[in-house]
């Protein structure tokens, strides 16, 4: 087996210099992914009382993401990628920080959405921007394809590690901390990134000459004026938001079930443990190896799984025989199917995208993933309100069944277009 293959590949990405850096600086930039969303749910409702106007803050800042991350992604095209991401980063952990103070001072409903809307606005795009960079850093394709399924079973452990890590600052900090924690995050991990010499370097021409995987129906594309109007792309967007939609209401139904289910708010830094090893493990194997075959296919049938893995659990809280130890094997097995999904979902649009508007392509994937996220959590937060923590999961399943039976329905034509 070469050395670039199997799990040993991964040593090879992290042993390679020029690769260290950017990717543990976009590791911490990109952890308030998982935090931001989610902390102002829990920050407002403890200061608001109420779950429903947690949901309509965090919804603010859901739409706003969505609305933003492509446009930075062409301002990454036209502009490199230090400029857009030291100006935004800043600018939007500011934007944070402010919402964090304002919540515990008091602040009116209406400052309070203004703020987390203009904190998605100015959401830096480090998942489009490293996903570029790791062109630069290996033009080969064997050992980017590693880096990509690294940095996708990062962002999923992130999905994860961040929650965890904002329930742990909860506990144990006054309630702005864990925001505030977050927008440093941010600020720190933006710059830092944007200081490496793959974002310096990057250039948006590298995507096309860099791009040896690039299918042949995706170069006949290079006409297309957005990324968005690429045949077939937007449809594999609608079904990674179903996904991420369903994620962010599993994220807000785990933080209920901590405190309502469990008993103390304490455990949900073991259901977020269980989660992110499975989620690790799953990334990691599935990266390491080739598949024949379809991976649309493999999409439908993993998200169908990931759906499947989540039905025991509100079963268990309607019979009232839930336990810590009974949850978290159900929440590794669930774990497993996540950064799979993400990685064929980022390997599905390179493959539908033109070449020189990938990386706009991706800014659209990772606004789905993020804003889907925290809408999803925002949603959540009024099913749980309703019908208990249960509702939560139920709305999830849902959701990424949802997901799976659209993508079943599109396979034949992706394959078409991706011959």
């Amino acid at each position: 087996m070469s050395a670039h293959t199997g799990l040993r590949g991964y040593a090879s990405v992290l042993g390679h210099g020029p690769a260290v850096r950017p990717f543990l600086a976009a590791v911490i930039a990109r952890l308030p992914v998982g935090m931001a969303g989610l902390g102002m749910i829990v920050l407002i409702q403890q200061v608001r009382g109420n779950y429903s106007v947690a949901g309509v803050v965090t919804a603010a800042f859901a739409l706003a993401t969505a609305v933003s991350a492509p446009f930075w992604g062409r301002a990454m095209d036209r502009a490199g990628q230090p400029k857009v991401l030291v100006g935004t980063g800043v600018a939007s952990s500011a934007a944070l920080a402010a919402l964090a103070l304002a919540a515990v001072g008091g602040a009116g409903n209406l400052a309070l959405i203004l703020l987390a809307a203009l904190t998605g606005l100015l959401f830096p795009p480090i998942s489009p921007a490293m996903r570029a960079a790791w062109r630069v850093i290996f033009p080969d394709a064997q050992r980017r394809n590693l880096g990509y399924a690294l940095d996708a079973s990062a962002v999923e452990l992130i999905f994860v590690c961040g929650p965890l890590l904002l329930s742990l600052l909860a506990a144990f900090l006054p309630p702005e901390a864990p925001l505030l924690v977050t927008a440093v995050l941010m600020a720190v991990g933006s710059v830092a990134y944007s200081s490496t010499t793959a974002a310096r370097s990057w250039r948006s021409a590298d995507l096309v000459v860099l791009d040896e995987g690039a299918s042949r129906g995706a170069v006949g594309r290079n006409t297309a004026s957005t990324a968005l109007t690429a045949p077939g792309l937007a449809v594999l967007l609608v079904v990674a938001l179903c996904m991420a939609v369903g994620f962010g209401q599993m994220d807000t139904a785990f933080v209920a079930t901590a405190e309502a289910v469990l008993g103390s708010a304490d455990k949900l830094g073991f259901l977020f443990a269980a989660i992110a090893g499975g989620s690790t493990i799953g990334g990691l194997l599935y990266g390491s190896r080739s598949w024949a075959g379809d991976e649309f296919k493999r999409t439908a049938l993993m998200l169908a799984l990931f759906a499947l893995t989540l039905v025991p659990l509100p079963i268990l809280m309607l019979t009232g025989t839930t336990s810590l130890w009974v949850i978290l094997p159900l929440m590794f097995l669930t774990g497993l199917t996540i950064a799979p999904t993400l990685i064929m979902f980022q390997n599905g649009i390179d493959a539908l995208a033109p070449p020189h508007r990938i990386t706009e392509a991706q800014a659209f994937l990772h606004a789905a993933m993020t804003s889907g996220g925290a809408l999803g959590t925002a949603v959540g937060g009024v099913m749980i309100d309703h019908l208990g923590p249960g509702g939560g999961l139920l709305g999830a399943i849902v959701l990424i069944a949802l997901g799976s039976v659209l993508c079943a329905t599109q396979l034949g034509r992706w394959r078409r277009l991706t011959l």
